[in-house]
């Protein structure tokens, strides 16, 4: 197995993990907001422990509810709140999945585009000995072991 294919199954454990245990949907008024407010915190202390004004405090709250904070501002926040922020993004299916599914549609893109040329040229497509599926899957495989990025183009 090589490194790539390493990593693959690697970040795919890690990932697997992470969409067993799905976080808790967002308070409608945010995280910031939700957890200050059970703390007992004004936005006044908040504030004073970021060296901002409470208002700058209810911005900020606003801007996370709305989705429109930086990741690097809601880090900072979260300090002041003694939160950890934790961050990851969750694939919805396996990423060597999803590779597979990308590779079968290029091979299929491939295939067609052939098929279109030869028919132009009144070739014959198919090979007798293997089914079209098989073909596709074969070249899927070979997309996979040699196209790297290529793959997404």
């Amino acid at each position: 197995m090589n490194a790539k294919e390493l990593r693959l199954d690697q970040l795919d454990a890690v990932l697997l993990g992470a969409a067993s245990h799905p976080l808790p949907p967002r308070p409608p008024v945010g995280w910031l907001r939700a957890i200050r407010e059970t703390l007992g915190m004004t936005s006044v202390a908040l504030g004073q422990r970021l060296g901002i004004t409470a208002s700058g405090v209810r911005k900020l709250e606003q801007a996370e509810a709305a989705d429109a904070i930086t990741l690097a501002t809601l880090r900072r926040m979260a300090e002041a709140l003694d939160c950890e922020l934790h961050y990851a993004l969750v694939p919805r299916q396996p990423l060597r999945q999803m590779r597979r599914q990308q590779a079968l549609r290029l091979a299929q893109q491939w295939q067609e585009r052939a098929g279109r040329t030869m028919a132009l040229e009144a070739q014959p497509v198919d090979a007798p000995s293997t089914s079209p599926r098989d073909r596709l899957e074969a070249m899927a495989q070979e997309i996979l072991r040699s196209s790297g990025t290529r793959l997404w183009d």
